[in-house]
């Protein structure tokens, strides 16, 4: 039974997410997939929200529905026969006893108001509507976030000296579980919100290299990659753009054919390869080179090629506008 329990509470918390899942689809934002691991799950959501109200809804989803689950569980185990508050003497009424308080207490646990926790989003949501500002928000939810996990850290030090053992440092872990993942959730909005606003084509490069797809591999790699010491070119063919040609291409091929294959048969096509317009918002090139694990995209414009853009061009900017906010 006791295995029955876990593997329900599982199931649990993937109602859970997919209620944050299913609120975040209504709302236009994308889901990748859930995610479950030994404190709990996540459902990964692709873009931030865009309004207060999307944030709020699919922050309080979950709670909700693992209150409604929690309400339910203990509602069955009553109709079975259980006496509250004596504990039950039958397996079943019992299994869904401890299915109802675990639930319930999941979703006070994810309401404290500590960003990332649905809690924290809710927060964040409430003084976003205040304020009108979504960065203010984020801050004060992950500050408040970082403040609960310190004191979680603190405390479960403190139970672990006097004699709590194992629990004190489960709850030492939770604590820093919750710091690491309010850092990393405050830098990801931040550089969205950092981005807001900033288009393609105002941080692609025009001045690309190019090289010649008649050139064999031989002469590339001497001549342009360890000379110049950059990664991506551009393969023309009688001067015009055809592909794009990067040292992944290169590393699937013998070096002694390397003199006997030109740059073309070995480039990406441009119609084969992920590219973006110079009107795409910035922070979507980011996320789509997160997702396919690119290091730059081609920018085409109305067919044509009008530039590059690559992680290096977005690093850069972050870089230059905390210089001068500093």
């Amino acid at each position: 039974m006791a295995l029955v329990t876990a593997l329900l509470f599982f199931v649990s918390i993937v109602a859970h997410e997919l209620s944050h899942a299913i609120v975040a689809k209504a709302r236009g934002l994308p889901v990748r997939s859930i995610t479950l691991f030994a404190l709990g799950g996540v459902a990964e959501i692709e873009k931030e929200a865009v309004d207060p109200k999307t944030e709020f809804w699919m922050g309080i989803a979950g709670p909700i529905s693992s209150v409604v689950i929690g309400i339910v569980c203990l509602g069955i185990a009553v109709a079975l026969g259980w006496s509250p508050p004596e504990f039950p003497r039958q397996p079943l009424p019992a299994m869904l006893m401890w299915l109802g308080y675990i639930n319930i207490v999941l979703a006070i646990f994810n309401m404290i108001p500590g960003f990332p926790l649905d809690g924290g989003r809710v927060l964040r949501a409430i003084v976003w509507w205040i304020t009108g500002s979504a960065k203010r928000a984020t801050t004060i939810a992950a500050r408040v976030g970082q403040f609960i996990a310190f004191v979680m850290i603190v405390y479960g030090v403190l139970q672990f000296f006097r004699g709590a053992g194992f629990n004190g440092l489960w709850i030492c872990f939770i604590g820093w579980f919750l710091l690491n993942a309010s850092r990393e959730s405050y830098a990801h909005v931040a550089i969205t919100e950092g981005l807001r606003g900033i288009r393609v084509a105002d941080v692609m490069s025009r001045d690309y290299l190019t090289v010649d797809g008649y050139s064999n591999l031989q002469t590339f790699v001497e001549e342009y990659l360890v000379r110049t010491g950059r990664r991506c070119f551009v393969v023309t063919l009688n001067g015009h753009p055809e592909g794009i040609i990067t040292p992944n291409e290169i590393s699937g091929i013998q070096r002694a054919r390397w003199p006997y294959t030109t740059v073309a048969d070995v480039m990406r096509p441009l119609d084969q390869v992920t590219t973006v317009s110079p009107d795409t918002p910035l922070s979507d090139a980011l996320e789509l080179m997160g997702q396919q694990d690119l290091n730059q995209l081609p920018v085409l414009a109305n067919g044509n090629l009008a530039g590059l853009i690559s992680r290096g061009h977005v690093l850069q900017l972050l870089k230059t506008r905390a210089e001068l906010q500093a």
